[in-house]
């Protein structure tokens, strides 16, 4: 199904497409930065209860999303000063994050509108071409995302991306999840697959460390609920007010497992990016209303960003985001649910 969703200030038209498979999955995803609106899953009772957060209204996604279910790029996360130097030549990008860049600037990736190549009942591709220069990024990008209900009830983000110049790329996705489908996340029950983080300076920007998880709040090598350390008298914690940080992957078998006690739900993430942004929801302030008609507090929602990690390009020893002519960027996260 088609519907229209409005249209942009730039006098551009948003369109929304629903998606669903056998298994009870039902997806609504925005023209608009490639949102992912509603995300509809069978609890253990069968009943489907919408586990994203995401806005009702095209208005609201332009002034009061914190990029809900939104595609961000050129680049994910944060660049330390808004600068970053790529073969000699130093690029200025936008600060719309005290001193640095976050998820592309002031109108990244989220903020465009892209053209849909293809849908079927279960899938749909949209792409978007970022001219050269935009936001500061060198090179014009060619970018597509694809998304698609599979038949064993996951939702799979296939990305690619190609450049005419030498550029950098990190590309995610932004979705808040709650598998209770309302409430707080802090009785959610997080495990992932990273004995090692990135802790952070002020700004939330890398200090290059890959740090051990062990003994501090952010080991969730063994099963924890999310809420059950989040006040804890951690510098890191303090810092970023809950969680907010870059998680590196042991292996690349599976990422991350979250589960629900109360509705059964479980989600388990497999990607072929080395960390995940694990971000608890800390800013969300009542402000934005959910598609329901509820205003969204801290802790309604938690982001599983999988991606490079944040300022890579001022971190030599950091995984590459470079991605030049004769290459092409491919990343693959799946949500799977039960």
């Amino acid at each position: 199904m088609i519907e229209d969703f409005g249209t942009t200030p730039h006098g551009e038209p948003v369109a929304r497409y629903t998606l669903k498979n056998g298994g009870g999955l039902t997806a609504r995803v925005l023209t608009l930065g490639c949102v992912v609106q509603t995300l509809d899953v069978p609890a253990r009772d069968g009943a489907p209860a919408n586990v994203v957060l995401g806005c009702a209204t095209l208005d609201d996604y332009l002034t009061k999303s914190r990029y809900f279910g939104a595609v961000v790029g050129r680049y994910g996360n944060r660049i330390a000063g808004g600068r970053f130097t790529l073969d000699g030549r130093t690029h200025e990008l936008p600060r719309n994050n005290g001193d640095a860049s976050l998820h592309g600037g002031h109108r990244g990736f989220d903020r465009r509108v892209w053209t849909v190549t293809d849908f079927t009942p279960a899938s749909i591709t949209l792409e978007y071409t970022s001219p050269s220069g935009e936001e500061g990024y060198p090179g014009t990008l060619q970018t597509s995302v694809t998304y698609t209900l599979t038949d064993d009830n996951a939702l799979t983000i296939g990305y690619r991306a190609t450049t005419d110049a030498p550029t950098i790329v990190n590309l995610t996705n932004h979705t808040y999840f709650n598998l209770a489908g309302e409430g707080t996340v802090h009785d959610h029950v997080l495990h992932l697959n990273a004995s090692r983080y990135t802790p952070v300076r002020e700004g939330l920007i890398p200090t290059g460390e890959l740090a051990p998880v062990e003994g501090t709040p952010f080991d969730f090598t063994a099963p924890h609920p999310i809420g059950s350390r989040i006040t804890d008298p951690h510098p890191q914690i303090e810092l970023g007010n809950g969680y907010d940080h870059n998680f590196v992957f042991d292996s690349p078998d599976w990422a991350a497992r979250v589960e629900d006690p109360a509705s059964g739900r479980s989600m388990e993430v497999t990607t072929t990016e080395p960390g995940v942004q694990f971000y608890s929801g800390n800013r969300l302030d009542g402000r934005a209303t959910g598609t329901s008609g509820r205003p969204y507090h801290r802790g309604a929602g938690f982001c599983l960003e999988t991606q490079h990690f944040p300022d890579s390009p001022n971190h030599p020893a950091f995984p590459s985001t470079v991605l030049r002519p004769d290459d092409e960027y491919r990343s693959t996260t799946t949500y799977r649910f039960a």
